[in-house]
């Protein structure tokens, strides 16, 4: 029978955090891991900025991040964590700390999924500090938090579950950037030719979602494409403005700050309506397919050209006009050959489909994590249910 105990978060392991200050930034070097690194329970390294060598032995004269270090946000993104990985040089930005776990205590994969876990996330809203301008925990009292956990042999069969399915996320999510890099490359050698509205329909129909007389509705948002490029399911009524209506297989492409695209492949609608935030163009493709007009729109040469068209001066706030977007030329797909379309257009549908899977993975995983958390579900139980979902 599985035992249960309460502990303090100073049980677990060496509580640190980072310099209060921020260095200068480098092109390259060790890594700068900051508040924007955490991503869904991982490190997302391309979100991380670089050091001098000379700024990196300063800035980790507290400490130095190590494999199996839980990172996380005591500051703004609350919530947020990841486990260090290895072979990475990393030092500590602001708002930022780590617990490096006792292993005799706390299995580091388990802490994680501990941590992100519904349980812990509440324990963090009981503290959390509102302030005028950011919301923080304290790490000097955060020692003295006091919860439950399983034994170690417990930690690491729930941490090898959720691990699996995890894992499963990952292979996927490189194999999804796989398919897209190849489907970029493939169109590289042709020319571009000719204005998109040549070889593509926009399409604008507003929809008001409290209009609609459905339960609920696919949401293609900006927040949504940053964080898995999955739409939403949400209730019509929790969404106050109007949206655009995607009645068809479709490319959104964002009039937003053009210098991070977003580019986002509808292969397939969804069976509920499906509406798009009204910062996308929702363009059908007039003489290819789907993933043949995204390949085309994540082409280097077009996101330049429609970083010259932007207006406005804020950073976080240019956007490309509809109509200049419309007559920036692309690759006409009408002089790509019938065979490397075909590959672009299966190549593309995997990467969707690869995708799809990933977000009923993840939806599998949020369910599980609490019951194994508390006990109410059995490791065996969990066990074959997961053998049959990865």
């Amino acid at each position: 029978m599985t035992q249960y105990r309460d502990v303090s978060w100073s049980d677990l392991g060496q509580l640190f955090d980072g310099p209060h200050a921020t260095p200068t930034r480098t092109d390259n070097g060790p890594y700068f891991l900051n508040i924007s690194s955490l991503s869904n329970g991982r490190l997302n390294l391309s979100q991380s900025d670089h050091v001098s060598g000379g700024d990196f032995a300063k800035w980790t004269r507290r400490v130095t991040p190590e494999e199996g270090d839980l990172l996380f946000s005591y500051e703004t993104r609350l919530g947020e964590a990841a486990l260090m990985p290895p072979g990475v040089e990393a030092c500590l930005g602001r708002r930022m700390a780590l617990l490096r776990p006792n292993r005799d205590v706390v299995d580091p994969r388990f802490l994680l999924y501990f941590y992100l876990s519904p349980q812990f996330q509440r324990l963090i809203e009981q503290h959390t500090i509102h302030g005028a301008t950011v919301n923080r925990i304290s790490l000097s009292t955060m020692g003295s938090w006091v919860f439950s956990i399983p034994d170690l042999h417990t930690q690491r069969a729930i941490a090898e579950i959720l691990g699996a399915i995890d894992d499963k996320i990952a292979a996927n999510a490189k194999l999804i950037t796989i398919a897209e890099d190849f489907c970029i490359a493939r169109l590289q050698p042709f020319s571009i030719t000719v204005p998109l509205n040549e070889v593509s329909n926009y399409y604008k129909e507003s929809i008001r979602p409290k209009d609609t007389d459905v339960p609920a509705v696919a949401h293609y948002s900006l927040p949504a494409y940053d964080l898995n490029r999955r739409p939403e399911t949400t209730a019509p009524g929790d969404i106050k403005s109007s949206k655009f209506a995607v009645h068809k297989p479709s490319v959104l492409i964002s009039k937003l700050n053009p210098r991070f695209p977003r580019v986002w492949n509808i292969a397939d609608v969804p069976n509920v309506p499906a509406l798009a935030s009204t910062e996308f163009l929702v363009l059908e493709p007039s003489c290819s397919s789907t993933s043949v007009l995204w390949s085309m729109l994540r082409q280097p040469v077009f996101g330049h050209s429609l970083e010259s068209k932007v207006a406005g001066t804020s950073g976080s706030h240019q956007r490309v006009r509809p109509a200049d977007l419309l007559e920036t030329h692309v690759i006409d797909p009408r002089a790509v050959d019938d065979r490397t379309r075909a590959e672009i257009t299966g190549v593309g549908e995997a990467a969707e489909a690869r995708r799809m899977e990933n977000n009923m993975l993840v939806g599998a995983r949020d369910a599980l994590l609490p019951h194994l958390m508390s006990g109410r579900l059995r490791i065996a139980d969990a066990e074959t249910l997961i053998s049959a979902a990865v």
